[in-house]
């Protein structure tokens, strides 16, 4: 007996290598410092590894990630740069960081302490609080970190060879955060010579301040989104990497009056032709840009309609469309042709262009080119 198994359409998303490594050498040429690529989310769901291969061949000479789960395949693929890992908890397996080579974060003296017992020896960047509120020393406990940090170094327990932090607004060109943050790491970098540390890598830019703020360069920056196209202070073109296409599943002839989707939020006003194109959130498309994204089919830009539900979304095709049932829809793409970026998908869903590019389902088939 014949068994027929069912499989299902295949929505491929295309990661232009190509496109990261330019955009590496796009911002290298607005910085003489050094720059790390931050392949951390699985390289801003490009594919950690490619991504910091592509970054590599662009110019990049170190590598980011959070935790020290994200840089042990780094490490098994064969890659031999500085990695720097910065978002472990104090309890984390330290160990694991002097085995795999991998410089860490320190934001307070918990995770100074912990680094120095169990991994003696390990080389650390002190992290400081520059406005975000959110990681780094505060600066009331900067002094005491550094002074700490100095002791432990002294007695060879860790190597301060950075000094870190982050910008809050950088996405906003000349926003006045950005200037006391800039102002508080030079004050937290006097802090910590007058305390004895001599750390070589100062860093407190990442894409956006690279590219738009240069009193915000220093030693090194770390540049994340930028390596896969994404400038939130959108003041220099770089190049989308992302890619996502799948076959309209089937084509239907409607007459005015016909409604779509759960809740019936769309009723079609004349007679048209509707395509089913198999992705839906489960593959990462935001629900919350039903009746307000658009695709690319046959030509031409259509409307969802309907609401997008867990495995398929609804096109408008239009009366006159010629689209047919296998068919390619372009639901985003670097624009070249028409299509929809990962920027409109962002507009379209109220939130960041990093949420729509790293909530991509791994269901998805992948294909990297470049």
């Amino acid at each position: 007996m014949t068994v027929l198994m069912s499989v299902r359409p295949r929505a491929t998303l295309r990661v232009d290598l190509g496109a990261v490594t330019a955009n590496v050498r796009t911002i290298g040429s607005r910085t003489a410092g050094e720059l790390m690529a931050v392949v951390k989310a699985d390289g801003f769901g490009h594919g950690q590894v490619d991504v910091a291969r592509a970054a590599l061949a662009g110019g990049a000479t170190r590598l980011g990630v959070t935790s020290l789960d994200e840089a042990r395949p780094l490490r098994e693929a064969g890659l031999t740069q500085r990695i720097l890992s910065w978002l472990n908890p104090p309890g984390a397996d330290f160990t694991e960081a002097r085995r795999l080579d991998v410089e860490l974060g320190v934001p307070g003296l918990d995770h100074l302490h912990a680094i120095a017992r169990t991994a003696p020896g390990a080389r650390v960047h002190l992290q400081l609080d520059t406005g975000l509120g959110r990681d780094g020393a505060e600066p009331a406990r900067w002094d005491r970190l550094c002074r700490a940090a100095r002791d432990a170094e002294r007695d060879g327990r860790v190597r301060v060879v950075g000094v870190m932090g982050h910008l809050p607004c950088a996405g906003r060109p000349g926003h006045a955060a950005n200037a006391r943050g800039r102002d508080r790491f030079a004050w937290g970098l006097r802090v910590a010579r007058a305390a004895g540390l001599r750390p070589a890598d100062h860093h407190l830019a990442a894409t956006a301040a690279t590219l738009s703020d240069p009193l915000s360069h220093h030693t090194m920056s770390r540049i994340g989104a930028g390596l896969v196209g994404i400038d939130e202070s959108g003041t220099v073109p770089l190049r989308p990497a992302l890619t996502l296409t799948a076959p309209l599943v089937t084509v239907r002839s409607v007459p005015a009056g016909t409604a779509v989707g759960y809740g019936h939020t769309w009723t079609a006003r004349r007679a048209t032709r509707l395509g089913l194109v198999p992705v839906g959130y489960a593959d990462g498309l935001p629900r919350l840009a039903s009746g307000r994204a658009e695709v690319w089919v046959a030509g031409a830009r259509r409307p969802v309609v309907g609401r997008i539900s867990m495995d398929m979304t609804v096109v408008d095709l239009g009366p006159g469309s010629p689209a047919c049932a296998g068919d390619p829809v372009t639901v985003f793409g670097p624009g070249d042709h028409g299509e929809p970026t990962t920027a409109q998908w962002a507009g379209w869903a109220e939130t960041l262009e990093h949420e729509i590019v790293t909530g991509l389902s791994a269901r998805l088939h992948r294909r990297s080119t470049g």
